[in-house]
This record gives C-alpha cells, structure tokens and sequence, in this order.
C-alpha cells in the first residue's frame, strides 16, 4: 500500500485528487495539509511513502518545504503537482531533488502512473517539463565532461530524455544490471545522488548535445 500525502491550498482541489486516489487499491490517502509548514509538521510525524505538493502556498512555499523534507525525511518521495511550469521554478525545484515534477493539468491516469513509478524509484517529469529541458540543450558538447565515459554520455543522454533503466538498456543492448552500474558511476562523477539531479546537471553543464 502507497502512503500518499496531499499538500495544496485549495480544499476542492484536496478533495479531488483524494477521490480519484481512493479508487486505487494500492494507494492510501493518510493525510491532507493546506500549505507547506503543514507539509514539513506532518512529515515529521507521519509515516508515509510520497507528498503530492503544491508549489505555491501561503507562508511556507512547497519549494521551502520541499528543501527541508528532503533534508530531514530522504526517503518520502516528493511528486510535484502544480501549474508553474516556468523554465527558472522547474531548475529549481529539480535542484532540490523531487521525483517528480507534473503539471495539474495531467489525467487522473497518468497521476496514478507516476505515483506508482515514484514509489519504485522512477523519476517522473511531465512532457512540458522535459520538453523545456531539452531545449535547453542547444549549445556544441563541451570538452569537459566530468571525466564520464562515451558510453556515460550517451546512458546520460536517454536519461535526460525520461528513458526508463530497461528502456536504455533495450536501446544499447546492454542488461538493466549493465545500465545501474553506469548509472552509480555518472552519480559519482558528477557528484548527485539520483538520475533527476544528474539529468539536471547534464542540463546545466551542457554535457551532452541533442539532436
């Protein structure tokens, strides 16, 4: 059972994600909050599994929140829900390491999808999200490259891209095995602990080029 928890400033909005959550059978709803000290205060004293988040709440803000629930609570998932999706408020919620960014404008089913894909590890970014990283891509490869392999760069690249470990390994014939042991040396070498914050990085850095 997945431990949800809901974190937005507007009751109906509450009250609707938790209707079409309560349908799911492996999802649970166990607490509602109404901004992000809310967030931070239940995180502290709840069990749960992933804060579905707002971002823009009154006085503590679900990026503040945001900062200290993954310093204090590493393990709760953080799937953004919000309808900011301005280029500077993306690179900096990523920064802080959610899993997920998601705009509200997603179906119930794909909502549903990401949570389960988070609570597995999977990082989650909705088409408009990756679509405006992407684009910043447009700048020649840079001779420096963190000292990352061909083959890093180019495992690298499909994760920029939102590919799935099974997804790259089917792409480069190579095992899903094969893909996590690049995927644990591109986190050292470019100093991030998950494939967001190295997605992000590659973003910043330039370190690969898309066609």
């Amino acid at each position: 059972m997945i431990r949800i928890v809901i974190a937005d400033d507007h009751p109906l909005l509450r009250e609707g994600l938790r209707r079409i959550l309560e349908f799911e059978d492996g999802i649970k709803v166990v607490a509602e909050v109404g901004d992000g000290q809310g967030a931070i205060n239940i995180a502290r004293s709840l069990e749960f599994d992933i804060l579905l988040m707002d971002l823009n709440m009154p006085g503590v803000n679900g990026l503040e929140a945001g900062r200290v629930i993954r310093r204090e609570k590493p393990n709760i998932g953080i799937l953004v829900l919000t309808v900011d999706d301005s280029d500077d408020k993306i690179l900096e919620v990523l920064q802080i390491g959610v899993a997920g960014y998601l705009l509200k404008d997603v179906d119930s089913k794909t909502l549903i999808q990401s949570i389960y894909k988070v609570f597995n590890g999977e990082p989650i970014l909705s088409p408009t999200v990756t679509g405006k990283l992407m684009g910043q891509l447009t700048q020649p490869l840079v001779r420096n490259t963190c000292g990352l392999s061909e083959r890093e760069l180019e495992i690298l690249h499909y994760v920029v891209r939102g590919a799935s470990n099974r997804e790259i390994g089917t792409a480069l014939f190579i095992s899903e095995k094969t893909v996590k042991n690049h995927l644990s040396s591109i986190y050292r070498k470019l100093e991030v602990e998950d494939r967001t914050q190295a997605a992000l990085k590659a973003v910043k850095l330039k370190l690969i080029q898309l066609d």
